[in-house]
């Protein structure tokens, strides 16, 4: 595949785009990148035109100004803009990148056809929101590479992980390669917010998939974002991780495939 590498709002948000047709636009994880979606874009390049933003501070683009939420949004809304992404596309958003594509559906619900959110939550409890000052604390410490054992045991399911424990030192390599500046935005962003009282106004048609043995935004987390936006439907992926297009991706182009158009 051919892979064009573009930039928008002054170099300050990056991404790369394969394919020809109806606009796909993926948001990452944040304890991943663009390349976790590596194993699924064949399927979805051979029918539709597939832009991997890179959030705020993540492998060449800039951190935001400011930890806030809006302050993403605006950075996304300049990425459709300046990629000429078009008002029908499938936004898909996997953990963090998933909260981030909510937020900009409630914010830009004309500027998207379809939402699919995998592996993420509208706010979390308390527990979770410990996670976050955790693993920012530890990255201020220590830097990024002080959490790839953390972050591959929370991408990952066990099973799938002690399979191959290899993992962990390429976590450790994807990690190193973002800002930490950015990385303890993004952990701030997710302590904060919370959308789930805006969730009953989306109208966009939503697909939400989660896999069953997610230990990072746990199925029942982000099977309350189905249950709240009026007519989505929610796919549940046996023995899986937290992140169905790098663990299981034929699971996921399956569960996603008439959704999406593929």
């Amino acid at each position: 595949m051919q892979v064009e590498e573009l930039a928008a709002a002054h170099g300050a948000l990056t991404a790369a785009r394969v394919g020809q047709g109806n606009d796909v636009v993926i948001l990452h994880s944040l304890l991943a990148d663009c390349h976790a979606f590596d194993p699924i874009l064949p399927a979805l390049a051979a029918k539709k035109r597939v832009t991997l933003i890179n959030l705020p501070g993540f492998h060449g683009s800039e951190p935001a100004p400011v930890a806030l939420m809006d302050a993403y949004v605006a950075r996304i809304e300049d990425g459709f803009e300046e990629f000429g992404i078009a008002n029908d596309a499938v936004l898909i958003g996997n953990g963090f990148g998933g909260t981030v594509a909510l937020a900009f559906a409630i914010a830009h619900p004309e500027r998207i056809g379809k939402l699919l959110i995998s592996d993420a939550v509208a706010g979390f409890p308390e527990e979770g929101r410990q996670a976050f000052r955790i693993m920012a604390e530890k990255v201020a410490a220590g830097g990024l590479g002080a959490v790839a054992e953390i972050a591959a045991k929370r991408v990952f399911s066990p099973a799938y992980l002690a399979a191959h424990p290899e993992l962990i030192e390429e976590r450790k390599q994807v990690l190193l390669a973002i800002d930490p500046k950015g990385f303890r935005g993004a952990c701030k962003i997710l302590q904060e917010a919370d959308l789930t009282p805006l969730l009953h106004r989306m109208h966009t048609p939503t697909l939400v998939v989660c896999g069953e043995l997610d230990q990072a935004t746990p199925p029942a987390l982000t099977k309350e974002i189905a249950e709240k936006i009026p007519g989505a439907r929610y796919v549940e992926l046996p023995g899986c991780g937290h992140c169905p297009p790098l663990e299981q991706p034929q699971a996921f182009i399956a569960a996603i495939k008439e959704f999406v158009g593929l």
